[in-house]
């Protein structure tokens, strides 16, 4: 009966990953991708937009 107490954690452990990625995968895209895509696009943008902007460096 050891090996079967052996066994459950990385069984049940497994079945939930699985599960996370069924999940992950399945709600890829839908109804919201494009509200996020903007997101996404817009804090890169104001990042690329901050990273490029020369500091004033007269003190």
């Amino acid at each position: 009966m050891d090996y079967v107490s052996a066994l459950v954690p990385p069984v049940v452990m497994a079945v939930f990953f699985i599960g996370l990625i069924v999940t992950i995968v399945k709600t890829q895209g839908g109804a919201n991708k494009a509200k996020e895509d903007a997101v996404v696009d817009a804090v890169l943008a104001n990042a690329e937009h901050t990273r490029q902007t020369p500091r004033d460096t007269d003190a």
